[in-house]
């Protein structure tokens, strides 16, 4: 009994431990890209010619289906056509919608061909000059779906801008502070991700205060305002 309540403890423990983890690198990653764009449209330039001299070879040498590559080659021609007023991707223009639906389109549907291989009947086996096919490994669909798959999607939405796609809300209530400048309030528009890990903690302190504590607060003194107060 008492070993299985340490194991919902533990399992608990490490889903939020994991979960701040990833919010942590997503906010550090944000604000790389913030202060590195140049540099970073140029990566993704160059990683998605890379990927897709990569899928043309998985196709060539490795036997993949020729029409997932195809799909795959297209998905990339619509992630590229993100590049051209990057960091500043609108969210509501097709590009930005067909790059969603694609993402999760070729998640599904690589998916399904990686769990549903292709298995030799009888008589193909007992064939003289039958060759057992070669079935990929799990380290080897892991690699392939992180590097081929959801590299891109993922680079794209933590690069997404507010520059031009103004988020309701501005960095200074976000900090707890108003920059002023005269009479006027300055608004600076928010990188999304940093809205959402925001606006996430936001809500889960306004959980913890109903119950009597202090959630999740940061130091007054000595601190960056574009610091996350976790």
């Amino acid at each position: 009994m008492i070993v299985e309540l340490l194991a919902i403890f533990g399992s608990v423990a490490g889903f939020i431990a994991v979960t701040l983890a990833i919010a942590s690198g997503l906010y550090y990653l944000s604000e790389v890209v913030e202060e590195n764009t140049e540099f970073t449209g140029r990566l993704l330039n160059r990683t998605i010619k890379g990927i897709s001299i990569t899928l043309v070879l998985l196709w060539l040498i490795d036997g993949f289906p020729f029409k997932l590559t195809a799909l795959s080659l297209f998905s990339y021609f619509i992630y590229y056509q993100n590049l051209r007023r990057f960091p500043n991707i609108n969210l509501t223009g097709p590009n930005f919608i067909l790059t969603c639906i694609l993402a999760v389109l070729n998640h599904v549907l690589w998916y399904q061909h990686f769990t549903n291989p292709y298995i030799p009947s009888i008589d193909e086996r007992l064939k003289p000059d039958f060759k057992m096919p070669r079935y990929t490994s799990f380290p080897e669909v892991a690699s392939f779906f992180g590097l081929c798959i959801w590299l891109i999607p993922f680079a794209l939405f933590i690069s997404i801008s507010a520059n031009e796609n103004r988020l309701p809300t501005s960095m200074g209530d976000l900090d707890g502070t108003n920059s002023k400048s005269g009479d006027e309030k300055v608004q600076k528009s928010v990188n999304l991700v940093k809205w959402i890990i925001f606006t996430s903690v936001g809500k889960v302190n306004g959980f913890l205060r109903q119950f009597g504590f202090s959630g999740f607060t940061r130091g007054q003194s000595n601190t960056n305002p574009n610091e996350m107060f976790i």
